[in-house]
C-alpha cells in the first residue's frame, strides 16, 4: 500500500490532500492514479463510495495549466446534478493551493449564471450531458482545447438514456485527449462506447474480498451527528472491553476523538501517520501491555497491528469502502477468540452502509444506543469492585475522616453514598437520546408529523416517500403513519423514536432529484364551535 505522497503529483495537491486529513489512498486510488498519470486512456471499474472521485480528480487537477485561464482543459460528465456538485466540491478541496477554476453546470440552475461564469474563464467543467449539450448549442462552451475527459458513473448515464448526448459531446472534444471512464458495471453498451471513443484503454478493477472471520459478531448503531461522541461513550460503557480499536477516517479525527475521550477519563491514545517511529512504538507498547484500553487510529496507522486480545473494533467513522471495512473488523476475533465489530452510522451514511452490506453479502444487524439506566445496570458490579478495592486500601483514608464526620452529622449514609456515586459516575446524565424537541406537530399519538415542501409536482407518491425513508433511516415502511400528498407539499407522520433520524436524513436528501425542505408540521388548527341557540 502506498501513501498519497508517493504519487508523482505537485506539492500543492499533496498539501491539499494532507489538509483533507487523508493519509493513504483507497484501493481504486492506489491502482488507478499511477495508470492515469502515465497518460493513457483508462477504464476504472469501481462502486460508488470507493473514493473514485479523488482517483480521477487528483490527476485532473495536477494536469491543469493554471496559466491558461481562457480555455476549458478538462470535462467531467456525470449522470446527475447531485453528483456534479459533489465532484465539484471535491475538486475545489484538491485545488486549494493550485487555485484551479472548476464549475459545475447542470439543469435546474439559471443558465445565465453559468454563461457568465464560463465567460470569466473556467479550466474544469463538471456537468450533466443535457446541460453540456445546451451550452454547446449556444456556443457558450468550447471543448476544442480539452485534454482530459472523464465519464463518471457511465453505466448510470447510459441507463438514463444519455448515450446519444455523450457521443455528441465526445465528437466535439479535442481528438488529442486522455479519456477516462468509471463504471460500477461493464454492460455491452459501455464496452461499445469505450471501443468507439477510447484508445486502447487500460482496465483497472477492484475485486472485493468477503468477510471470512466467522468469530466476528457485527452490528451497527444509528446515531445522530450531534450526539455521536455521547453515543460512543454510552456504547463503550455498556460493553465489557478488554482492548478496543476505534477507527476514524482522518488524522484530525483521531486527534480530536483521543482528546475528547481522555478528557472524559477513558484510558486512550491515538495512532496516526504523523507520529515518529519511536512515538508509534511507545503507543503500541502501551496497547499490547494493556496499559491503555482504547487505541484510536486511521486505517493506515493500524496497518500491521497484530494484537491477539483485541475484543472490540469500533468504526467511529464508517470506512470509505467495503474493503476497508473488512480489513478493520479483521483486527478482532483473532486466535479463535470471539470478536465484536461495532459501527456508528448517521442518517446521511445509511446508503453507504447498505453498499457495504451488499459487497460483503450480509445484512449487519442494528442495535439501539444504550440508555443511561442500561449503562448503570451493566456497570454496577464494576463500580462495586472499585469501591471495595478503595476501602481496602487504607493509605489515604485518614485524610478525609474530618470531612466524612462533618457530612455524616447532617445526612444519612445512604444519601451521602448516592451523591458520591452520582458525582463520580453520572458524567452524561443530561444526554438526550434524540437531541430534538419537535413539540406539538398535530400527529397521532406517539407520532411526529412533518411538512415537506414538495408534492405531486415532483411525482411524489406514498411508495416513493416510504421507500426513501426506509432506505435512509432503516425503519420498516409499515411503521410510517398517515401520508397526505398535495400539489406542492406533503405531510407525513413517523414514530417519535424515529423522528430525529428522519429529520436529519431528509434534510440532506433529495426526492426524485429535488432538494427536500423538511420541517416539523404546525398543529392542525382547532375548528371553532358554532354557538348554540339558547332556549
Amino acid at each position: 500500500m502506498s501513501y498519497f505522497k508517493d504519487f508523482q503529483v505537485s506539492e500543492d495537491i499533496k498539501k491539499a490532500i494532507l489538509d483533507m486529513g487523508f493519509e493513504e489512498p483507497s484501493p481504486i486510488q492506489e491502482k488507478v492514479i499511477p495508470v492515469i498519470l502515465d497518460g493513457g486512456d483508462v477504464i476504472g471499474q469501481a462502486q460508488t463510495g470507493t473514493g473514485k472521485t479523488a482517483a480521477f480528480g487528483i490527476p485532473v487537477i495536477d494536469k491543469v495549466d493554471i496559466k491558461d485561464t481562457r480555455n476549458v482543459q478538462a470535462l467531467i460528465l456525470t449522470p446527475t446534478r447531485e453528483l456534479a456538485i459533489q465532484v465539484s466540491g471535491e475538486l475545489q478541496k484538491l485545488s486549494k493551493y493550485k487555485k484551479v477554476r472548476a464549475l459545475p453546470i447542470y439543469g435546474g440552475q439559471q443558465i445565465g449564471h453559468q454563461i457568465r461564469a464560463l465567460k470569466q474563464g473556467v479550466q474544469v467543467v463538471i456537468g450533466t450531458p443535457g446541460r453540456i449539450i445546451d451550452h454547446l448549442r449556444r456556443n457558450t462552451l468550447k471543448l476544442d482545447r480539452v485534454h482530459t475527459v472523464v465519464l463518471d458513473e457511465a453505466d448510470e448515464m447510459l441507463d438514463m438514456g444519455f448515450v446519444d448526448d455523450i457521443e455528441s459531446i465526445l465528437k466535439q472534444v479535442n481528438v488529442e485527449r486522455q479519456t477516462m471512464l468509471f463504471s460500477a458495471t461493464m454492460p455491452p453498451a459501455i464496452k461499445k462506447l469505450s471501443h468507439k471513443y477510447m484508445n486502447t484503454p487500460k482496465i483497472v478493477s477492484i475485486n472485493r474480498g468477503e468477510v471470512t472471520a466467522p468469530s466476528i459478531n457485527q452490528m451497527y448503531f444509528k446515531v445522530l451527528e450531534r450526539n455521536k461522541l455521547d453515543s460512543l461513550c454510552r456504547i463503550i460503557d455498556s460493553e465489557e472491553i478488554d482492548l478496543g480499536i476505534l477507527f476514524c477516517r482522518t488524522k484530525k479525527g483521531v486527534a480530536e476523538l483521543t482528546e475528547a475521550l481522555q478528557a472524559r477519563g477513558y484510558i486512550a491514545d491515538g495512532l496516526h501517520g504523523d507520529l515518529t517511529q519511536s512515538q508509534r512504538d511507545s503507543v503500541m507498547k502501551k496497547f499490547r501491555d494493556s496499559t491503555i484500553e482504547f487505541l484510536i487510529a486511521t486505517d493506515v496507522a493500524a496497518r500491521g497491528i497484530d494484537v491477539d486480545n483485541v475484543s472490540h473494533v469500533i468504526n467511529y467513522d464508517i470506512p470509505q469502502d467495503p474493503e476497508s471495512y473488512v480489513h478493520r473488523i479483521g483486527r478482532t476475533g483473532r486466535a479463535g477468540r470471539q470478536g465484536l465489530a461495532l459501527t456508528l452510522v448517521t442518517p446521511r451514511e445509511m446508503k453507504h452502509l447498505r453498499s457495504i452490506e451488499s459487497e460483503i453479502k450480509m445484512s449487519i444487524p442494528s442495535q439501539n444506543v444504550p440508555t443511561f439506566e442500561e449503562v448503570m445496570e451493566k456497570q454496577q458490579s464494576s463500580w462495586k469492585k472499585q469501591i471495595e478495592s478503595t476501602i481496602q486500601d487504607e493509605k489515604n483514608m485518614a485524610l478525609f475522616e474530618p470531612l466524612v464526620k462533618e457530612v455524616m452529622e447532617n445526612h444519612p449514609p445512604e444519601k451521602i453514598i448516592n451523591a458520591l456515586l452520582q458525582m463520580t459516575f453520572s458524567t452524561d446524565n443530561n444526554f438526550e437520546d434524540d437531541g430534538y424537541n419537535f413539540g406539538e406537530t398535530g400527529g397521532a399519538k406517539g407520532m411526529v408529523r412533518f411538512f415537506i415542501n414538495v408534492g405531486r409536482n415532483v411525482n411524489m407518491t406514498p411508495k416513493v416517500l416510504i421507500d426513501e425513508i426506509s432506505e435512509l433511516v432503516g425503519i420498516p415502511g409499515k411503521t410510517i403513519g398517515r401520508i397526505d400528498i398535495f400539489d406542492k407539499f406533503t405531510f407525513i407522520e413517523v414514530p417519535e423514536e424515529a423522528a430525529p433520524f428522519v429529520y436529519e436524513a431528509l434534510r440532506y436528501s433529495r426526492i426524485n432529484g429535488i432538494r427536500v425542505n423538511l420541517e416539523p408540521a404546525k398543529p392542525r388548527p382547532k375548528r371553532e364551535r358554532r354557538p348554540t341557540k339558547q332556549s
